[in-house]
C-alpha cells in the first residue's frame, strides 16, 4: 500500500501518510481529496474511463488492486439476482452449469467484455425467473433476520455472562475486605496467641473456598451459524475402559520355509568382519540413537531375502 499514489495528483502514501485512496464501480482508484474535488455537485465522470459515478458509491479501498475491488462490488450486485440454490435445479450438472454462467457474467464485466450483450443478458434472466428471484430473497431475508437474532441473543447471553462475572468479582473482593477487617478486630481484642488466630483464620478462609459452588455452565446445543446439534449420541456411548496389562505385545511375523543361510546375528556381524566396509557412526549419531550395526544387518537381510520361498 506504500507504493501506492493517486492516479490523478499523483499523491503517495510516502508524501502523505494520511492519503485514502477510494474507488468506485469501475474499479479506478482515486484519493480522497480528488474525490471531494471531482464529486462536489455529487455526481461525475471517472477520469479514467469517464463512466457515470456518484460521490457517494465510493469506499475506501481495501485490496492494492482495484480490480479486486471492482470483481467484488460486481459479484455482490450479480448475486443478488442470480441466487439460485442447488435444491432449484434437477441435477448437480445443470447447478454446475448455473455457477459456470455466473463466474462467466462476473468476469466478463470485470474486464470489459461485452458488456453491453451481458447486461441485456443478465437482464433477460431477470424476467424469466422474476418469481424465483423474489422468492429467493425473501427467504434469503429471513434466513439473514433469523440469524441476527440469534447472534443478538448470543450477544446479550455474553453481556449477562460478563455482568454476573464481574458482579462475583466485585463481591469476593467485599469479601475479602470483610474478612481482613474481621482479622484485625479479632487480633487487636483477642487475649489468644496471634500465631493461634491467623491460623485458624487460614482455615476457615479454606473451608469457605470449598463450599463455593460455581454455578452450572449452560449446555450449546447450536452453532453461531444457528445450526443445531446434540450430543445424544455422544451421552449413549459407552466409556470404553482399558483392561491392566501392556497395551501392545509384540508377535514376530511367520518366517516362511527357505533353503538359503541364516542372516548373520548382530554378534557375528559386529565379530567377523561385516562392518568393515561400512561407514562407522559419528559422535552425533550414536548420541541420536543410531548404530551402523542394524543398518547392515537389514542390508545383508535383502540380500538372502531371494533366497526365500514358500513351501
Amino acid at each position: 500500500m506504500d507504493d501506492q499514489a493517486c492516479p490523478r495528483c499523483k499523491t503517495t502514501k510516502y508524501r502523505n501518510p494520511s492519503l485514502k485512496l477510494m474507488v468506485n464501480v469501475c474499479g479506478h482508484a482515486l484519493c480522497e481529496s480528488c474525490v471531494d474535488l471531482l464529486f462536489l455537485k455529487g455526481s461525475g465522470s471517472c477520469p479514467d474511463c469517464n463512466v457515470p459515478l456518484r460521490r457517494s458509491n465510493f469506499r475506501v479501498q481495501l485490496f492494492e488492486d482495484p480490480m479486486v475491488e471492482k470483481e467484488i462490488d460486481i459479484r455482490k450486485r450479480v448475486l443478488k439476482d442470480y441466487n439460485k440454490k442447488e435444491e432449484d435445479f434437477a441435477t448437480l450438472r445443470e447447478y454446475n452449469d448455473y455457477l459456470e454462467e455466473i463466474e462467466t457474467i462476473i468476469y466478463n464485466l470485470t474486464n470489459n467484455i461485452d458488456v453491453v450483450g451481458t447486461n441485456k443478458r443478465i437482464e433477460q434472466y431477470k424476467k424469466d425467473n422474476k418469481e424465483l428471484i423474489m422468492k429467493n430473497k425473501a427467504k434469503i431475508g429471513r434466513e439473514e433476520i433469523e440469524l441476527e437474532e440469534i447472534l443478538e441473543i448470543e450477544k446479550q447471553m455474553e453481556e449477562l455472562r460478563r455482568a454476573e462475572i464481574a458482579r462475583m468479582e466485585q463481591e469476593a473482593k467485599k469479601q475479602k475486605i470483610r474478612e481482613k477487617e474481621a482479622l484485625i478486630d479479632e487480633l487487636m481484642f483477642a487475649e489468644g496467641d496471634a500465631k493461634d488466630i491467623l491460623n485458624t483464620f487460614a482455615q476457615t478462609v479454606a473451608s469457605n473456598k470449598q463450599e463455593e459452588v460455581l454455578p452450572p455452565v449452560p449446555k450449546i446445543t447450536q452453532f453461531s451459524t444457528g445450526v443445531k446439534f446434540t450430543t445424544r449420541g455422544l451421552e449413549q456411548t459407552p466409556m470404553v475402559t482399558i483392561e491392566e496389562g501392556p497395551l501392545y505385545r509384540y508377535e514376530a511375523p511367520p518366517v516362511p520355509d527357505r533353503c538359503g543361510p541364516d542372516p548373520p546375528s548382530l554378534h557375528e556381524i559386529m565379530t567377523q568382519g561385516y562392518l568393515r566396509h561400512v561407514k562407522a557412526e559419528t559422535e552425533t549419531e550414536k548420541a541420536g540413537g543410531y548404530s551402523s550395526q542394524l543398518p547392515c544387518l537389514r542390508a545383508l537381510q535383502d540380500a538372502l531375502a531371494g533366497l526365500y520361498h514358500a513351501s
